[in-house]
């Protein structure tokens, strides 16, 4: 694959992930405007994720099935349609309905992996995933910056206006591609298949450990706006935080390059560690948040991106990463409600355990793994 293919897919995958994370520096806003408590306001997020999750299982596989570049410019053209339809909403149920459609047309976002590694030599698979999840990362950071600065200046309907606007850019301009060779399977028999996938103890530990650790990142970035908003800081400001998480995505290119050097389980059992540790910083607002974001996000995304290449074959595709993220997308759900209810009842100090939690939920069936791992690779004594 060209290098200029990888920086399209990043950015292309990047714009796409943004339209279900532009909202959470908003949501105090959003919720003053719908009339929703702040208590609830995690429930935009989990919509959202859970859209997603439906997407990721019924719509993923398609790629096993149909020609990618076309279903990725429908899924474009889709998602420009759902982010109009929840830019023009005029109450709550209209909102959630909205976001609930873009979370499950914003899995293009993963189609784009899954093309992209289908496209690359086995050799550069790591590097190319890489490239796509930095885009992802940083796509799914920067949306806040932009977020913010879209609503001081235009309101925060102008944030799903404008990513409308650039997902039809970006369906116009996907690049031609030889057509790759498909799954002779139905439908139907994709999504058992996909259902399948959990009986392999590789793909289970890899798909549980997403929950984790984006549980874990949910819990910072969908509470963050509460505790800054009372210290009277603006939307700007508040999706500022974006840029300090940003730089920890740059871990992903040479993550991914350490993986196609077989050094994979290393970076997730030290990445959890950072992980679960990362949250004695944030506890300190505001200041101690800078370190711990950037410490949280390149933990995060070390992992997620060994995750990917580890359990990738060009046989499972689409399907294989669908069946991962759906993992990815129910611990952002569960990590965006909780963080933001237990915040109201309990305060930041508890927000911070909670992703603690979450951190070393992660280390151990990153620990696990590595022990079954060696326990396969141990010689067999009794056998002949």
């Amino acid at each position: 694959m060209q290098p200029s293919q990888r920086v399209f897919l990043a950015v292309a995958a990047g714009v796409a992930v943004s339209t279900v994370y532009a909202a959470q520096p908003l949501l105090v806003t959003i919720g003053a405007d719908l009339e929703i408590a702040p208590g609830n306001v995690g429930l935009f997020v989990t919509i959202t994720q859970l859209g997603y999750a439906a997407g990721l299982f019924f719509l993923v596989p398609l790629g096993d099935l149909l020609d990618r570049r076309r279903l990725i410019r429908l899924q474009f053209l889709l998602l420009a349609i759902a982010l109009l339809l929840t830019g023009i909403a005029k109450n709550a149920a209209m909102l959630l309905a909205g976001v609930a459609a873009v979370g499950a047309l914003a899995v293009v976002t993963q189609s784009l992996v899954a093309y992209g590694a289908s496209l690359s030599a086995p050799a550069e698979r790591g590097r190319t995933v890489g490239t796509i999840t930095t885009g992802i990362v940083i796509g799914i950071l920067l949306s806040r910056t932009a977020s913010g600065i879209l609503t001081d200046l235009a309101g925060w309907r102008a944030v799903y206006l404008t990513a409308c606007a650039a997902c039809l850019a970006i369906g116009y301009c996907m690049p031609r591609t030889v057509p790759q060779p498909k799954a002779g399977l139905t439908y139907g028999a994709l999504l058992r298949s996909t259902i399948g996938l959990w009986r392999e103890p590789s793909f289970r530990e890899s798909a549980v450990r997403a929950f984790f650790i984006f549980g874990s990142f949910s819990t910072l970035w969908s509470s963050i706006a509460l505790p800054l908003t009372s210290r009277g800081l603006s939307h700007t400001e508040i999706g500022a935080f974006g840029l300090i998480g940003a730089a920890g995505a740059l871990a992903a290119g040479p993550a991914g390059r350490l993986a196609d050097r077989g050094h994979g389980q290393l970076i997730t059992i030290a990445a959890s560690v950072l992980l679960a540790t990362s949250w004695l910083a944030t506890a300190h607002l505001p200041a101690g948040l800078v370190i711990g974001a950037i410490l949280l996000d390149l933990a995060v995304q070390a992992i997620h991106v060994t995750n990917q290449s580890s359990i990738y074959r060009p046989e499972l595709g689409s399907r294989l990463i669908g069946g991962y993220m759906v993992f990815y997308s129910l611990g952002s759900g569960l990590g965006a409600i909780a963080s933001t209810a237990l915040y109201e009842r309990a305060g930041w100090n508890a927000v911070c355990l909670l992703g603690a939690a979450f951190g070393v939920g992660s280390l151990v069936t990153s620990v696990r793994g590595a022990r079954r791992s060696a326990r396969a690779s141990r010689p067999c004594e009794s056998c002949p």
